[in-house]
């Protein structure tokens, strides 16, 4: 019996599934890409303290989600 589209044993992506995990990715890579981008124009306005004073200030929230995901 061949297989229709939405029957139970279906487990094969759906287009509007791909297109929205697509969109999720697409999102998160912008963020990294303005976040880094942001960070070479401290680099360049403030020189060194802009190179670590950022990293300094994420040392928490690495810390948080290093405790999140070991709990997990």
């Amino acid at each position: 019996m061949p297989q229709t589209e939405g029957t139970e044993d279906d487990t094969g992506p759906h287009p509007a599934e791909s297109s929205s995990e697509t969109s999720i990715a697409v999102r998160i890579l912008l963020f990294l890409g303005v976040l880094l981008v942001a960070w070479g124009g401290a680099i360049v306005l403030w020189g060194v303290p802009g190179l670590y004073l950022p990293a300094l200030a994420l040392v928490p929230v690495v810390w948080l989600f290093l405790l999140i995901v070991s709990r997990a």
